[in-house]
């Protein structure tokens, strides 16, 4: 008796299906209605290539309702025209929820239409239709997990191909290497402004701080790297770098999305001078690695504009190494010990700002001690502490040399 009864509806089924079939431009013109006035998302896509959306309905349509009515000889092409729309449409942006509301309503159509197309014909047979309701609906989840599925894939593509082009974008402007026609397209990439005032940020160890935390900025984008992680922050309307976390910022990019973690203990940063423009990115970044290098290996924050002349021997460390030699070279003669203690209050006297007194304080010795020591070594080298020109020179070396000793 089941089965008798099924084959009924069947028959009942490919009926009514076969008429649709008939009159599908009437049916896609409805559904092209119904998504107009029920759906806002493709009320746009409809407005802006109505022939398009047009065929899409209409052979969505023709492979469903054909499926009814051959379901093995169709099927396969129902299924790869599902999963074409569900690309298709994720590729141009239309929102998901509308694409699987857009299928619910073509389902309904067609369900609608068979009971129509059956109350007009055979009103007794309309309660066959019953039974064959559940497989009717079953297709249509199916096809609407189907087009999920692709949309989803889609999605996934999408996302890799604007993450890797933003990478490219990013590293190039690090680089250097930025072209100036491609300047916009990165602004709009990193949503950063192309005119502003911007520092770099390098993080070494591949531990992204807040941007907040050792500059003041409103917006950032961190670009990771395998040793380094550089922050680009646009600053905020001082325009002047902070000695802390006083401000707030928000990161972009890749890590970590929607918003940063404090700066890690041990984190090793260094923080660029300001440069004007996202053109001058590439600078600041190579500013910011000589920051990065005047870190110690405990870690902390330095901001170049702290530390210019460090970052001038850094820069140049063959003249560096030159300028040690010729500064503090006659001092090599003397015991290590020695040398050590001519060395230690030279740097303790310029610390304190040419104050013998208060760099005897530091050192646990008399001032007349230190004011020894220094003539000293006036006497080893030739120079005079006096001389502008050679205080210039003694301080520079005691800098190269100390980053060249740590």
């Amino acid at each position: 008796m089941r089965s008798l009864i099924d084959a009924d509806a069947l028959r009942v089924l490919h009926r009514a299906a076969r008429v649709l079939l008939a009159d599908l431009p009437d049916l896609t013109d409805r559904l092209v209605a119904a998504l107009q006035d029920l759906e806002p998302a493709y009320r746009a896509a409809v407005t802006s290539d109505p022939a398009a959306t047009w065929q899409e309905v209409h052979r969505s349509l023709r492979h469903s309702v054909s499926s009814l009515i051959d379901p093995r000889g169709s099927r396969d092409a129902a299924r790869r025209c599902s999963w074409r729309i569900g690309a298709t449409r994720a590729e141009q942006g239309l929102p998901l929820d509308a694409l699987l509301h857009a299928f619910r309503l073509g389902g309904s159509l067609v369900w609608q239409g068979l009971i129509d197309e059956t109350c007009r014909t055979a009103p007794e047979d309309v309660r066959l239709l019953v039974h064959i309701a559940t497989d009717v609906w079953n297709f249509v989840d199916e096809h609407c997990s189907l087009v999920a599925d692709a949309y989803r894939q889609v999605e996934r593509q999408l996302a890799w191909r604007r993450e890797n082009r933003l990478r490219v974008l990013a590293g190039a402007l690090l680089d250097g290497a930025s072209r100036i026609a491609d300047l916009p397209e990165t602004a709009r990439a990193l949503d950063l402004p192309e005119e502003g005032r911007y520092v770099v940020v390098a993080v070494a160890a591949g531990r992204t701080c807040d941007p907040s935390a050792p500059v003041r900025g409103t917006r950032a984008y961190w670009h990771t790297g395998a040793e380094v992680d550089y922050g680009i922050v646009l600053l905020d309307e001082t325009g002047v770098p902070g000695e802390g976390g006083a401000a707030g910022g928000s990161a972009k990019g890749p890590t970590p999305p929607g918003g940063a973690a404090a700066v890690p203990g041990g984190a090793r940063t260094g923080v660029s001078t300001a440069v004007s423009g996202l053109a001058a990115v590439g600078d600041a970044r190579r500013l910011a690695d000589l920051a990065l290098g005047l870190c110690p290996r405990a870690g902390g924050t330095v901001h170049l504009t702290e530390h210019l002349p460090a970052a001038l021997v850094v820069s140049a460390p063959e003249l560096g190494a030159a300028l040690v030699d010729r500064v503090l070279g006659p001092l090599g003669g003397l015991e290590p010990a020695d040398e050590a203690v001519l060395l230690d209050t030279l740097a303790a006297w310029l610390a304190c700002e040419g104050s013998a007194q208060r760099a005897g304080e530091r050192l646990y010795c008399h001032r007349n001690t230190v004011l020894n020591r220094l003539r000293r070594y006036e006497q080893l080298t030739g120079r005079s502490l006096s001389r502008p020109a050679d205080l210039v020179e003694v301080s520079l070396a005691l800098a190269a040399r100390s980053l060249r000793t740590h």
